[in-house]
C-alpha cells in the first residue's frame, strides 16, 4: 500500500515538472516570436535621438507619437509628401469588395458543383482547382493585357478584378469542401417544395456556411491586404494600395533615415490583418475543423 502511494506521488510529481516544463519553453518560444513586434513597437515611440543613443531593445524614455502623425500624413513616398493615408484607403477600397465578390462567386460554385452535380462537374472543378497552383508570376503579362483592354489598367477597380480572379479559386474549394458535408436532403427537399436554385442558395445554404465565411473571409483579406507584387505591377502613382507605398516610404531617401517613422508605418500597414486575426483567429480554426478542408 505505502508503495503504490509513493508511486503515485513520485508519478504526480514528474507530470507537474513536465507541465512546467513545457509551459517554460512555450513562454520563451513566446517571447521569442513577439520580441520583433516588440522592437517595432518600441522604435516608432521614440525621437530620433533616443533611437541613436539608446538600446535598440530598451523601452522609449518618453512615449512619442511624432512618428505616427507623421508617418500618415507627412511622409514623402516618392515625390508625393501625403503619407500612407491615401494609399490606406486604397486599399481598403480594394480588399472589401474583392472580399465580397470573390466569396459570393466562390459560394455560389461550390453549392453548384455539389448541390446541382451535372456532366461534367468533376472537371471543372479540377480545372479551377488548377488555378490554386498557377504562381503570380505567371498570370502577369496576360493581366495586364487583359485590364488594358477592358480599360481598367491602373485603377482600383482593375486590382479588385485581378484579385477576384485570382481568389476564386480558393473560395470554390473551400465552399465545395464545406457543402459537401451538408446532407443532400435538404436540397432535395426544398425542390420537392418548389424551391429553385437561388431560392435554396439564399434560404438555406447561405444560413448555414457561416463558419465558411469567416474563414473564406479571413484567407481573402489577409492575402488581398498583404499582397505586393499586384499593386506594384498593375498600379502606379496615387492608385498604390499601402504595401507598395510602405515600401516607396522605406526606400526613400529624404536626408536622415527615420527609422522610427518606418516602424510606425509597418504597423499601420500591418494593423488590419493583425486586427483580424486577433478578433477572428479563433472563429477561423472553428471553420476549418467544421468542413473546410474536408471533402
Amino acid at each position: 500500500m505505502a508503495d503504490s502511494i509513493a508511486f503515485t506521488s513520485d508519478r504526480t510529481l514528474w507530470h507537474r515538472i513536465g507541465r512546467i516544463g513545457i509551459y517554460t519553453l512555450l513562454a520563451v518560444f513566446a517571447f521569442y516570436y513577439i520580441m520583433p513586434l516588440i522592437v517595432i513597437v518600441s522604435t516608432s515611440m521614440k525621437d530620433l535621438d533616443e533611437i541613436r543613443t539608446g538600446h535598440l531593445l530598451s523601452l522609449p524614455a518618453q512615449i512619442n507619437l511624432d512618428a505616427w502623425t507623421f508617418a500618415w500624413s507627412e511622409a514623402c513616398i516618392g515625390v508625393t509628401c501625403t503619407g500612407l493615408k491615401p494609399y490606406f484607403w486604397n486599399s481598403l477600397a480594394m480588399a472589401v469588395p474583392a472580399v465580397l465578390i470573390s466569396i459570393m462567386l466562390g459560394a455560389i460554385t461550390g453549392y453548384a458543383l455539389t448541390k446541382f452535380r451535372f456532366r461534367g462537374a468533376n472537371v471543372i472543378f479540377a480545372m479551377i482547382l488548377f488555378g490554386c497552383f498557377i504562381p503570380f508570376q505567371v498570370i502577369l503579362l496576360p493581366m495586364a493585357t487583359s485590364l488594358g483592354y477592358l480599360g481598367v489598367a491602373n485603377t482600383i477597380p482593375g486590382l479588385v478584378l485581378v484579385h477576384v480572379v485570382y481568389g476564386l479559386p480558393f473560395t470554390t474549394l473551400f465552399f465545395r469542401n464545406y457543402y459537401v458535408n451538408i446532407p443532400d436532403d435538404l436540397v432535395k427537399a426544398a425542390t420537392i417544395d418548389g424551391a429553385g436554385f437561388f431560392t435554396i442558395f439564399w434560404k438555406i445554404m447561405l444560413p448555414l456556411s457561416l463558419p465558411i465565411i469567416v474563414v473564406t473571409i479571413i484567407w481573402q483579406f489577409t492575402q488581398i491586404w498583404n499582397d505586393f507584387l499586384f499593386g506594384a505591377s498593375f498600379t502606379s502613382g496615387g492608385n498604390q494600395p499601402v504595401t507598395v507605398a510602405l515600401n516607396n516610404l522605406v526606400n526613400t531617401t529624404t536626408g536622415v533615415k527615420r527609422y522610427n517613422v518606418d516602424m510606425a508605418a509597418a504597423l499601420m500597414t500591418a494593423a488590419p490583418t493583425l486586427l483580424v486575426y486577433i478578433f477572428a483567429g479563433r472563429y477561423f480554426v472553428r471553420g476549418l475543423t467544421a468542413g473546410a478542408v474536408k471533402g
